[in-house]
């Protein structure tokens, strides 16, 4: 690889990495928006205001398909140059909201545009680079750290520039970076897309079929599990933070205000993420199933202290169970990596992640019908259940994956 075709290498793979930080960034910008500005500006409880983010998330997982579709038939990467101008222009829009209705309708047109970086993005990352564990490691860290920031970016610019800013300036942010991207990858956008079509995939065995379908029932319950925890503990965890630690803000700051609250969730959501580059370097090394017992047991552990403490030991016990709800997000991208021809890759992430987008979108109800009638006591015990109902799951993964070409 000459250094030219190296530096463009690296170039793409880092805008890669900072479009799953905008994209988990841009979805969950309105979590903090709602905790910390809404609620009271415009007279709403906390869940009320939620169910005007639900049709938003439906559209993340919803639209996984087709996005998948159209990277296949077309470019992924024009797909990915679509994704960065049509996200940032959305979330520009949404600012513009005048009452909630119009505010559910500009998350919903976010959500549309957020679809497409997962089944496209993963199908990029898994097709074009070695070592996949490691790399989707590295791109899942990112795209945790633009889950923290979220928390941490909405709430300085809430506090310097008003709740409108915090759409504003991602969105213009993500317009350039699509211009950065159309320009970096112009030959591949423009070339026949018979030309990036992969060999067809030799005929299974129907040993391998009967594998290959085990394996898949176990991915997409599992996305499914994971999903509720993730959305649970990133969603919510601003407003976990807001009602259980403060003691720790007064001691950080004088007052809990929006930026503390941010930064502290800032803070547990950046240095759990680090845990994908220690399970995604297992995962080349050992294969999916010990990586996925033991980080599903770690979920177990301190999603069930969490109900009984608060302040340093909770904030000890959110870096737990962040670690273990982190560390899991690569290991079903890399197993559909692995199991999914080249040609149909990013419509099997697709897939995915309609699953996974979906039940997103679902637990956002519950977030809401659990926090209102009960307190987050209760969720955690939910979560500590959904947690080992994984563990048992995953339990009967094969030790050697089936793998396709």
């Amino acid at each position: 690889m000459s250094e030219t075709n190296g530096s463009q290498d690296r170039a793409h793979f880092l805008l890669l990495n900072i479009g799953h930080f905008l994209d988990h960034l841009f979805t969950l910008v309105f979590a903090t928006v709602a905790a910390l500005v809404l609620s009271r500006e415009w007279g709403l409880s906390y869940g009320t205001l939620l169910a005007y983010a639900t049709p938003g998330f439906f559209a993340f997982g919803l639209f996984s398909l087709p996005a998948g579709w159209l990277a296949d038939r077309w470019s992924k990467d024009g797909m990915m140059v679509v994704y960065f101008a049509g996200i940032g222009l959305a979330a520009i829009a949404t600012s513009f909201a005048q009452s909630p209705l119009q505010l559910g309708a500009g998350l919903f047109v976010v959500g549309m545009f957020a679809a497409i970086y997962h089944p496209v993005g993963l199908a990029i990352v898994t097709a074009r680079w070695r070592n996949t564990g490691m790399r989707l490691a590295v791109n899942g860290v990112w795209g945790n750290l633009g889950v923290g920031g979220a928390a941490l970016i909405t709430g300085v610019l809430i506090d310097h520039g008003g709740w409108r800013s915090a759409f504003v300036v991602p969105g213009l942010v993500s317009i350039g970076l699509g211009i950065t991207y159309a320009w970096l990858r112009r030959a591949e956008i423009a070339a026949p897309n018979a030309a990036k079509q992969a060999a067809a995939a030799p005929p299974l065995t129907p040993e391998f079929k009967a594998l290959l379908l085990r394996v898949s029932i176990i991915v997409f319950a599992t996305t499914a599990l994971s999903s509720i925890i993730f959305q649970s503990t990133t969603f919510a965890l601003p407003k976990i933070f807001e009602e259980r630690l403060q003691g720790v803000a007064h001691w950080l700051r004088d007052g809990a205000t929006a930026s503390t609250i941010g930064g502290l969730a800032f803070v547990v959501f950046a240095v759990a993420s680090l845990a994908q580059l220690v399970v995604g370097k297992q995962l080349d090394r050992f294969g999916p199933r010990p990586v996925f017992i033991a980080v599903a047991l770690i979920q177990v552990v301190f999603f069930a202290i969490m109900p009984f403490v608060s302040d340093f030991w909770a904030l000890a016990a959110a870096f737990g169970f962040m670690l273990g709800a982190f560390g899991q997000i690569p290991i079903n991208d890399y197993m559909i990596g692995r199991m999914a021809s080249g040609a149909a890759r990013a419509r099997v992430y697709g897939v995915r992640y309609v699953v996974s987008f979906t039940v997103l979108a679902a637990a956002l109800p519950l977030i809401a019908f659990v926090h209102d009638s009960w307190g987050f006591d209760r969720l955690f015990l939910i979560l500590a259940l959904t947690a080992f109902l994984t563990f048992i799951i995953v339990s009967r993964l094969p030790r050697e994956l089936p793998v396709q070409s």
